[in-house]
């Protein structure tokens, strides 16, 4: 068992391709952990940012600065009355949340957060993660359907309709940047020759972009990056966020497809949510933005800038030490060991993709905070009158460009 435990961390392929049963269910455990961290982090930033936004302070009461809220938050959805309308149908009201959930963790079984760091590598990833994390939607009708009310319906209605609206778009931007893996030449204009064969793997995805020595959002510039932003503004309608939040529009209905879910059954929508943010803000950041690739890695090459570099994760906690009171000695700990070589290498793909992530984490917020939201028809508008023909216009074009 020990021999079995050490033999893979002399290998370089993830877990599931080395056929390390083990390492697979560490990495999952890890990730389950890591996201319900994210999740409740989230939390507390999305209410802080969106105050100091709107002049206002935000939790302040619990913990230094309202650190501990998300926590008690927890606790009170635990421990809150579970309650099921007496007309609803039980079994499919009881499964809805946990189709939504489950959804949205088992996409990140192929995320790669290094070129080790997943559970596992498929040679068809990128479609794993979109078909899984299209069945959402089904768990949302569910929701709406079994709850036995107008209310709830007419939400679930709304996001089954928002989300095959833009997964199409969606799709088209994917397939631009699955496209440009079939290229070869290094640059950004640069065709190269080669065999001409692409791939859906997520891990290879990243190493065409450091093959070809640019991320695709310089691709042909500004072909990349248009099809980034198509699937940019299509994943914020996939996840039901501002501005397109109409599925759980409260001023219109109430809270929309959850309605009439509380407790811990609530939580479930909630960590579901956001932990498909998450998700598409990983599958952006992999196919445009070089997954775990630090900055400029072909630019500023050699061991000088690998070790600067390498000591950005250590940095980063020790900051947040300085910044934060009550939890500065636990943050400038981690900082501490992050610094240690061994620890240093293992962190620091880990660190970027993360890092990278955090950025659309951020901007979600941003979008709640600054813009008004649609209406329905205008959201259906922008779907398959904007979207639509630009993805299919951006993937035409880079196949021209491509090809010549």
């Amino acid at each position: 068992m020990r021999d079995y435990f050490y033999s893979y961390l002399k290998s370089d392929a993830t877990p599931g391709a080395a056929g390390n049963m083990l390492w697979a269910f560490i990495y999952i455990m890890l990730i389950f952990m890591g996201l319900s961290i994210a999740v409740i982090a989230m939390n507390w930033l999305e209410r802080k940012v969106l105050a100091h936004m709107q002049v206002r302070l935000g939790p302040m009461r619990v913990g230094p600065h309202g650190l501990l809220q998300p926590i008690a938050d927890a606790i009170k959805l635990l421990i809150k009355e579970d309650i099921m309308p007496a007309e609803a149908d039980k079994l499919v009201f009881w499964m809805a949340p946990l189709i939504v959930v489950t959804t949205a963790f088992t996409t990140f079984i192929v995320v790669p957060f290094g070129p080790q760091h997943a559970v596992t590598d498929m040679n068809i990833g990128i479609l794993f993660m979109l078909g899984v994390s299209s069945l959402g939607v089904l768990g949302i009708v569910m929701a709406g359907w079994a709850s036995n009310s107008h209310y709830p319906l007419i939400g679930a209605l709304r996001s089954s309709a928002q989300m095959v609206s833009y997964e199409v778009a969606m799709g088209l931007a994917v397939v631009s940047a699955v496209l440009m893996t079939s290229l070869h030449g290094a640059g950004i204009y640069a065709t190269g020759g080669g065999s001409g064969m692409g791939t859906l793997s997520m891990i290879e995805i990243v190493r065409a972009q450091q093959e070809q020595q640019a991320w695709f959002a310089f691709k042909f510039f500004p072909l990349g990056l248009v099809a980034m932003f198509v699937f940019a503004v299509a994943m914020v309608a996939e996840t039901n966020r501002a501005p397109f939040d109409l599925p759980e529009a409260e001023s219109e209905l109430t809270a929309g497809f959850h309605t009439e879910y509380s407790g811990f059954r609530w939580s479930l929508f909630f960590l579901a949510e956001y932990s498909a943010m998450i998700a598409v803000s990983s599958i952006l950041v992999t196919l445009w933005l070089g997954g775990w690739l630090r900055p400029f890695p072909n630019l500023l090459a050699g061991p000088t800038w690998d070790l600067v570099f390498s000591l950005f994760p250590g940095l980063t906690f020790l900051a947040l030490a300085g910044l934060t009171s009550g939890f500065g000695a636990l943050l400038g700990l981690i900082g501490l060991i992050l610094f240690i070589s061994p620890v240093r290498a293992w962190v620091q793909d880990i660190y970027w993709f993360v890092a990278k992530v955090a950025v659309f984490m951020y901007l979600y917020i941003w979008y709640r905070g600054t813009f008004p939201r649609y209406r329905f028809d205008q959201l259906m508008k922008v779907g398959w009158k904007v979207l639509l023909p630009t993805g299919l216009g951006v993937l035409i074009v880079t196949a021209i460009v491509g090809v010549l």
